[in-house]
């Protein structure tokens, strides 16, 4: 593409007052950008894609019925040349991990600046992602976060910790899941250990507060 062909973007968002906004900054660019189209929830962002084939598409996260990341993935599976940048008022990191997974190249604030956002534009339009700080420091919080209680229980574990979740003793695990005495103790005992806790109590606990066992 020439550098005289504007980049052709669309506006994703279900707030009226955001869309005129954005409209007026592509507005403002001149030749550089050029306003396609304007959807006002997922499904029509989704539908105007297949009709107009933006380049960049600017998206909304946080809308009623199918949200922006759920629209993004749709967007990036039927049409993998337009890219997708995430514009949000919110910076949590489910939100920004769900957007990035979905096939957004960008994701920034909705107090970014004019020439920032023109930026992320063309960064975008050329394969180049933008994150905004926040999201970054998101995603670093996310990488350095401690894994949950229990992820490296084997699938027998979680079994014998579901039944000492109902009471059972290791008589009456070995006897349910036809094994011995002894490996349901071993087991019991690398529960324990991998929980890093003393006690049954405190294990059937532990794996009730974190959805290990339900």
């Amino acid at each position: 593409m020439t550098e005289d062909i504007p980049i052709r973007v669309l506006i994703v968002d279900d707030h009226t007052v955001v869309r005129r906004g954005l409209a007026d900054f592509l507005l403002a660019e001149g030749e550089a950008l050029a306003l396609v189209g304007e959807a006002r929830d997922g499904p029509e962002a989704v539908s105007l894609c297949r009709q107009l084939r933006p380049d960049v598409v600017l998206m909304d996260l946080v809308m009623p019925g199918m949200d922006g990341a759920t629209a993004t993935r749709h967007i990036r599976e039927a049409c993998p040349a337009i890219q997708v940048i995430a514009l949000t008022s919110f910076r949590e990191q489910d939100l920004v991990q769900g957007a990035l997974k979905a096939g957004a190249i960008g994701y920034l604030l909705k107090n970014v600046s004019a020439a920032e956002l023109a930026s992320a534009i063309h960064a975008a339009h050329a394969g180049r992602p933008t994150l905004a700080p926040e999201a970054a420091q998101a995603l670093i919080r996310a990488t350095q976060a401690p894994p949950p209680p229990g992820h490296d229980l084997t699938p027998r574990e979680r079994e014998v910790l579901a039944l000492m979740a109902r009471g059972l003793n290791n008589t009456e695990i070995a006897r349910r899941l036809v094994i011995s005495a002894s490996t349901a103790k071993f087991h019991v005992s690398s529960i324990l250990s991998k929980l890093g806790v003393a006690s049954r109590t405190e294990a059937v606990a532990l794996a009730v507060q974190s959805h290990i066992v339900v």
